[in-house]
């Protein structure tokens, strides 16, 4: 997440983990937070089982006829950010390039509310998706869903809850480098990566699991702990190696492989969490937004998932 939303939360982080790990170096330049001009956005509230949440819905400024409906889930750790992140999301190209409109959930964040409340939220947005399809300008049979870091992990967990519950038909999964195991991998264990490492990612699955009995945790709450992969969507992410989510992904996307699921995977060089938002200007940015592209193309012109 970016250094102003790592301030805004600095006076509850824990001793262990330190100013000096902000990402505030010259060298990040980040994507703009500022809506693309050649957007609609306008504002909706979703409802709850707890009442409701504010979120954005993002579309082609001529409007949107049977259109690829996405939700896309912004990250932070399951413990900052926020909805407007979607502007510096891989979301915009897939609205402007692809006539896609997208749904941007303002979940609520662990430091209000731990599991499940994200991921309660993000469920009701995934239905909220579904049910005004047709207000949307969307086609109900190629619902997707995305999102980045916990974004990501909260994208793979809602789309196994949707499978397991059978009231929402999703098409298309793309959890970018997601936050998917609260236990430490061979890659999370002593990490020292920029922007995310071993440090804050202890605290954020801390704070966020903090009512939870993490002896039987839900895959819901933790998506690496799922044991039957049959059945999920087709689905595409990227990574890098040195970065702290690097084993869970590559091992969830084996798994995906292994139940017989479309899923591929590009990997990266570098340590950067959210390289592609972190760093858009950097020559492996730009190759991940290309292949990104061109993976989401393929996906909207195979994979749809009529509802029931």
């Amino acid at each position: 997440f970016s250094a102003s939303l790592f301030h805004r939360f600095s006076n509850r982080l824990p001793l262990s983990v330190h100013h000096s790990d902000l990402p505030l170096s010259k060298e990040f330049f980040m994507r703009s937070i500022k809506p693309d001009p050649d957007l609609s956005v306008r504002r909706v509230r979703i409802p709850t089982e707890s009442g409701s949440i504010p979120a954005l819905i993002l579309s082609p400024k001529n409007g949107a006829k049977k259109a690829t409906g996405i939700l896309w889930i912004h990250g932070g750790g399951y413990i900052a950010g926020m909805k407007e992140m979607v502007h510096m999301s891989r979301a915009v190209d897939l609205v402007k390039n692809y006539g896609a409109v997208v749904v941007s959930p303002g979940y609520r964040l662990a430091f209000r509310a731990p599991y499940p409340a994200a991921a309660d939220d993000c469920y009701a947005a995934l239905r909220y998706l579904k049910e005004n399809a047709s207000a949307l300008g969307v086609r109900n049979d190629q619902i997707m869903v995305g999102g980045e870091s916990a974004g990501g992990g909260l994208c793979a967990a809602i789309c196994i809850r949707a499978r397991d519950t059978g009231e929402v038909n999703v098409a298309f999964q793309m959890p970018l480098y997601p936050m998917l195991d609260d236990r430490d991998t061979e890659s999370s264990r002593t990490n020292h990566g920029k922007i995310w490492n071993t440090r804050r990612n202890h605290f954020a699955w801390n704070l966020y699991l903090r009512r939870a009995d993490r002896t039987n945790l839900s895959p819901y709450a933790a998506p690496a702990r799922l044991r039957d992969f049959a059945h999920l969507p087709p689905a595409y992410t990227f990574v890098c190696k040195g970065e702290p989510f690097y084993a869970e992904t590559v091992r969830y996307f084996k798994r995906l492989n292994a139940a017989g699921i479309p899923a591929e995977i590009d990997i990266y060089s570098g340590n950067t969490h959210a390289f592609d938002m972190m760093q858009p200007n950097d020559p492996v940015s730009l190759r991940a937004a290309e292949i990104f592209n061109r993976r989401f193309a393929d996906a909207q012109a195979r994979y749809f998932a009529p509802q029931k």
